[in-house]
């Protein structure tokens, strides 16, 4: 299923710089950046579920936010592109 996740933290503090940092990490391993804080995963149920528990403990919910859009699995008739920016097929060929 493909899951859009943004994210906002609070940058105001060094704890908040570092809370960023593995946020961002975090959705680098499991999902492709497609914005600065938007990243589409595209994960089984079980996969997600583990993503947003990892997640759910690196932010402050006093001070930080994360949305997540369940798109499901006819998400390309929900997504439309437009700009600069070459988009991907998530279900395409990944060369490691």
């Amino acid at each position: 299923m493909m899951v859009l996740i943004s994210y906002d933290v609070s940058t105001t503090s060094s704890a908040g710089r570092t809370r960023l940092r593995k946020v961002a990490k975090e959705c680098q391993n499991h999902a492709q950046r497609v914005q600065n804080s938007v990243f589409e995963a595209d994960l089984d149920y079980s996969s997600f579920l583990k993503l947003k528990d990892r997640l759910l403990k690196l932010i402050d919910p006093e001070q930080d936010s994360l949305r997540f859009y369940y798109l499901g699995n006819n998400w390309e008739k929900r997504v439309e592109h437009v700009g600069a920016k070459k988009t991907y097929n998530p279900e395409g060929v990944i060369i490691v």
